[in-house]
């Protein structure tokens, strides 16, 4: 999630598209919280790791 999120990011920066900047900063947002609590060892959507 957070790669699709970085590349959307940056297909977005060079495009000037703000709807992909956008959408690519709300995922790595998101793929990093996910990333940080099956990290931490919380069980993130009934899984203790999050693929």
């Amino acid at each position: 999630m957070i790669v699709i999120g970085l590349i959307l990011l940056i297909i977005g920066i060079l495009a000037g598209i703000s709807l992909l900047t956008t959408i690519g900063g709300i995922l790595i947002a998101v793929g990093a919280v996910l990333w940080i609590l099956g990290a931490t060892g919380r069980a993130v959507g009934g899984r203790k790791h999050y693929f």
